[in-house]
């Protein structure tokens, strides 16, 4: 095959398998990427998250990863559901819903793999998706899928952010895509509706240590008592930013079957969650990216909810 051929491949593959956009982009070490994350850490925005300050090198080199990447793919695989929780209960972020991304996505990358090792050669490649020192957003931006936002999530014209970001990083020469201009424009609502003003006012940068997302799913200790009446009933992860955003009204629901809720789920009252056992929580929850925060760590986020400003 040539360039341009293996490159249309690929892409008409990525398709039939489900995956919204996908955006190509040359193998290189990131500089300007790697001062901005330098400067980000060096502000401890990463909090206790101290994993994102490893393996700096493999982060901002995909060729440290994959030895003679030539190319990396960025995959869209969109998760916006169809219906929503009821208004009054305690919130889950949306993206866990249903099954755990990291395996559901997983598993299409590595079929993907196979299927270009059989119909290209047997090329030198990897898979991730969250799951390794892999700069998703700034590779998916290199490659066209959309602009980082103030609230510094992907967005994307057509779909918003609601969805997953992967990637392949191979040794194949593949014709590159082209990063697409900021849309934002003047708009602040992410960063009005924050409650714990986690972006910064001008926007595009995170304070990960103030993100509920972070408070209520990587933070182990207890969360600070400068959140008390903060968390907007948020107790795993948070959507706020997303949902205020006015490119979330684009794009279609997800035909992905295994990101359905499970049945109960959407319907829970406060009661419900407060009153989970432990035994209902591992049943509703087995194969939910929500089991990351164990069932003491979901009681103490709704301890926490419940408690008055």
């Amino acid at each position: 095959m040539t360039t341009a051929e293996r490159t249309l491949y690929i892409k008409q593959l990525s398709q039939q398998y489900g995956f919204d956009h996908i955006g190509i982009a040359k193998a290189e070490l990131m500089t300007e990427e790697a001062k901005r994350l330098e400067s980000w850490l060096n502000a401890d925005n990463h909090g206790k998250m101290s994993y994102l300050a490893n393996h700096f090198d493999k982060r901002v080199d995909p060729t440290k990863l994959v030895p003679g990447a030539k190319s990396v793919i960025s995959l869209m695989y969109n998760y916006k559901p169809k219906e929503t929780q009821r208004g009054d209960t305690y919130k889950i972020a949306k993206y866990a819903y249903g099954q755990d991304y990291h395996h559901v996505i997983k598993d299409k990358l590595k079929d993907m793999i196979r299927d270009i090792r059989t119909n290209i050669g047997d090329i030198n490649g990897r898979c991730f998706t969250d799951s390794a020192p892999v700069l998703e957003r700034d590779w998916a931006k290199r490659s066209g899928l959309g602009w980082v936002g103030k609230h510094t999530l992907l967005l994307n014209k057509d779909k918003g952010s609601y969805f997953f970001l992967a990637e392949l990083i191979v040794d194949l020469e593949l014709e590159h895509d082209h990063p697409v201009r900021d849309h934002c424009g003047t708009c602040t609502r992410c960063i009005d509706a924050c409650p714990t003003d986690a972006i910064s006012p001008e926007g595009y940068v995170m304070d990960g240590s103030k993100c509920i997302s972070y408070l209520t799913i990587e933070l182990r200790d207890a969360i600070p008592e400068e959140f008390k009446g903060q968390m907007e009933d948020w107790i795993f992860g948070c959507d706020i930013c997303q949902d205020v955003c006015p490119w979330n009204r684009f794009g279609n629901h997800h035909e992905e079957p295994l990101f359905d809720p499970a049945e109960p789920l959407l319907n829970l009252t406060k009661s419900d969650w407060n009153e989970m056992t432990e035994e209902v929580f591992k049943t509703l929850f087995k194969k939910s990216a929500v089991k990351r925060t164990k069932y003491q760590g979901l009681q103490r986020n709704i301890k926490f909810a419940n408690r008055e400003s």
